[in-house]
């Protein structure tokens, strides 16, 4: 049994991902889906590439991730198919299929273009229902790709910012903040510990000042800041118990600076 997985910024309130998942069953009623998620913020494709990537390499191999966040819905933007070493990646190429089909090793991108394969009439605004969803339903009953589209030689990339690097200190900025209010920054923990090598360092942000990287949320006292390494291993910025978005009134984009001593 194939699985589809899918990540959206649809939440469930409205009836958007139920009929996206009613399109797939009608036409592949074996099929095994899972919901990665549905909170995204709304247009955020960064934010939904970063899930994307710290999500795929969990599932088994030759799943088929339906991803829908698609500010661009209706315009020139391409619907694409990417296939990777090991899986199948469905979604806008606006760059949130990039991140994780990159890491695993693009083999091949299609466009989703024969309309033999859309739900008529296509809908300006709702591609996910029309033409990302039967695409993943037919491809999960073993249909190839080749015959939804043509090739393309490439696909959008998402450019996350690299830290600025000067000397000895660290200038990274927070590219994703979850709903717990943890400001996940683009330092990475490859970087952190190549830069420091076992010296003393104090983080800042705002004005707060860290010097350790903790190993659990409980290392400090209900309602303290602390550093530690996410699920993504990227530095994050978090409060036991609270949320460091609000200790600090932050936002992406925000700066979190590392001085090694």
């Amino acid at each position: 049994m194939r699985t589809i997985a899918i990540l959206t910024d649809f939440g469930l309130t409205d009836n958007y991902t139920g009929v996206m998942k009613g399109v797939i069953l009608k036409i592949n009623p074996n099929v095994n889906i899972i919901d990665i998620s549905h909170d995204i913020e709304p247009q955020d494709i960064s934010g939904a590439a970063l899930i994307l990537k710290g999500s795929y390499k969990y599932f088994p191999k030759k799943t088929i991730f339906l991803v829908v966040v698609d500010p661009g819905v209706g315009s020139g933007r391409l619907p694409i198919i990417v296939y990777s070493r090991n899986y199948i990646f469905v979604g806008p190429d606006n760059g949130v299929l990039n991140l994780a089909a990159k890491e695993d090793g693009i083999k091949r991108i299609i466009e989703i273009r024969n309309k033999k394969y859309f739900i008529k009439p296509v809908s300006d605004t709702f591609h996910g229902r029309d033409i990302f969803a039967p695409a993943s339903a037919y491809l999960s009953k073993g249909k190839s790709g080749n015959l939804l589209g043509p090739s393309l030689d490439s696909m959008k990339e998402l450019v996350i910012p690299k830290p600025e690097i000067d000397k000895n200190i660290i200038k990274g900025k927070v590219i994703h903040i979850d709903r717990f209010g943890d400001l996940v920054t683009n330092i990475d923990r490859k970087l952190f510990y190549r830069i420091t090598k076992n010296k003393k360092f104090r983080i800042k942000i705002k004005n707060k000042f860290l010097s350790s990287i903790a190993k659990s949320y409980k290392s400090v006292r209900p309602g303290e800041p602390l550093a530690i390494f996410g699920s993504l291993n990227f530095l994050e910025i978090s409060v036991n118990g609270g949320s460091a978005q609000e200790r600090f009134s932050a936002k992406k984009g925000y700066e979190v600076s590392i001085k090694v001593k």
